[in-house]
């Protein structure tokens, strides 16, 4: 006998924070809706990613501080312990991986929330774990987010590698750690671990890390983790993985590392065969599903967050639940755009961006000027002793991206965020008023080497 039909006005499949987002707002508004989870109500940024990784990045700066307290303010001891670090993760960040209140939360505000793997199978279906059937009225919304990339490395399957997640569930530091990736996530989770006390070293196949950002940030963050006892090597390539006993050993053409855990942070992917999204017409084969200005992939379908290829940042799911929110309502509201998407790696000092780099810039045939300063020309950054750099990129006499590294990156961020977003004239941005004595005024110092 054929599995009962369940009718809903929208099914959501995934809720992570975009998911969830548009979920608890379609139900807020009325609406019969589904969220489709087949894993923890909230997603990867308050189990794995965002919070308990800030957590372990806020313990390991005060380490840092203390330990630069000689050079300006006397004497310190630092003696780093990860308990506290894995208890606060654990009982405060992700209630030991326990979604009830997230999910309790979706259900107060109306919605019915399914558990298990949803695949779309055909328009307006969703079947749950092959077996259970959902229709949906007005359409559904995808919001399945990513997984980590584990490459094909020969002997590396069957190997107890972490990823994202077992970093950030360690109960204690290891020795000795090898960090496969120097993206945001592998530099950030790579410092963490030195400043507890691992060897550490950085495997990265591009020949720099952060390959998204700025050359010059690149630069700053090598030689910050050089400084550290780090060690980083680049444009190397890894033919082989071995696990045996207590070790890995990673070989590379021109030698070996060896060390207790290994980190896989080589990026994320989406997988869209296992979604069915071929069901209703989109690209299986494709990287990312292609969506409108209000979220639209096809008739009745919407999409958002990481599956869209926007960027794989919680801001930018929730950003584009609001807008496929006002759109299923049929709610007026502004159409969704991307030239000023921000960015942070909170290492330490923070690497935050906004826009183009100055190559992106250049690829797309505008005629730019770029600009860098050192932090240290604002007096907060030379009373701070501060290493980072402010560049700016301009094009038709407005901003087009910005970079700021240094303490509070990601804050500083906010000014050149705006800037871009309103495409503010230069000489606007140089007439304004900086706060003295602030890290802004390295940006006001930027903009006057772009005249």
């Amino acid at each position: 006998m054929a599995a009962e039909v369940e009718e809903f006005d929208v099914i959501v499949l995934g809720l992570g924070p975009g998911g969830e987002e548009l979920a608890g707002g379609l139900a807020e508004a009325g609406l019969a809706v589904a969220g489709v989870e087949a894993n923890l109500v909230g997603g990867e940024c308050p189990y794995w990613g965002c919070v308990p990784s800030k957590m372990m990045l806020r313990a390991a700066d005060l380490l840092a501080e203390g330990r630069r307290i000689p050079a300006m303010a006397g004497e310190s001891t630092v003696v780093p312990s990860w308990a506290p670090v894995a208890r606060r993760i654990r009982e405060e960040a992700t209630d030991n991986w326990n979604d009830k209140v997230a999910a309790d939360r979706f259900r107060d505000k109306g919605g019915t929330l399914v558990r298990g793997r949803g695949r779309i199978t055909g328009p307006g279906e969703v079947t749950i774990d092959g077996t259970r059937r959902l229709r949906a009225r007005r359409g559904i919304a995808i919001a399945t987010g990513s997984q980590p990339v584990v490459p094909p490395i020969p002997g590396l399957a069957g190997t107890p590698y972490w990823t994202n997640h077992g970093a950030i569930e360690a109960e204690h530091v290891p020795r000795s750690l090898i960090v496969l990736g120097g993206g945001a996530v592998g530099t950030e989770l790579a410092q963490v671990f030195r400043r507890f006390g691992a060897e550490v070293t950085v495997l990265e196949a591009a020949g720099r890390l952060l390959t998204a950002e700025e050359p010059e940030a690149s630069e700053l963050i090598a030689k910050v983790f050089a400084g550290e006892g780090m060690t980083v090597r680049t444009g190397i390539e890894v033919s082989r993985v071995d696990h045996h006993g207590a070790a890995f050993t990673v070989m590379t053409a021109d030698g070996s590392h060896r060390a207790e855990k290994l980190l896989i942070a080589t990026g994320r992917r989406c997988d869209l065969p296992a979604i069915g999204v071929g069901s209703v017409g989109l690209d299986e084969s494709a990287r990312s599903i292609e969506v409108d200005e209000r979220m639209r992939a096809a008739e009745g379908v919407w999409a958002l967050g990481d599956v869209t290829g926007k960027g794989a940042f919680t801001h930018i799911a929730m950003y584009q639940a609001k807008i496929a929110l006002a759109d299923i309502l049929g709610e007026p509201g502004p159409a969704a755009a991307y030239h000023a998407v921000p960015r942070v790696t909170f290492t330490d000092p923070e690497v935050g961006a906004v826009g183009l780099t100055e190559a992106q810039a250049r690829e797309k045939g505008i005629a730019v000027r770029a600009a860098v300063t050192s932090l240290s020309s604002s007096a907060r950054g030379w009373i701070h002793r501060a290493e980072g750099l402010v560049k700016l990129i301009a094009g038709d006499q407005v901003l087009v991206g910005a970079t700021v590294a240094g303490p509070c990156g990601g804050e500083v961020l906010g000014l050149l965020t705006l800037a871009v977003h309103s495409r503010t004239p230069i000489d606007r941005l140089e007439s304004m008023i900086y706060a003295y004595p602030t890290f802004h005024r390295a940006v006001e110092d930027t903009l006057t080497r772009l005249r």
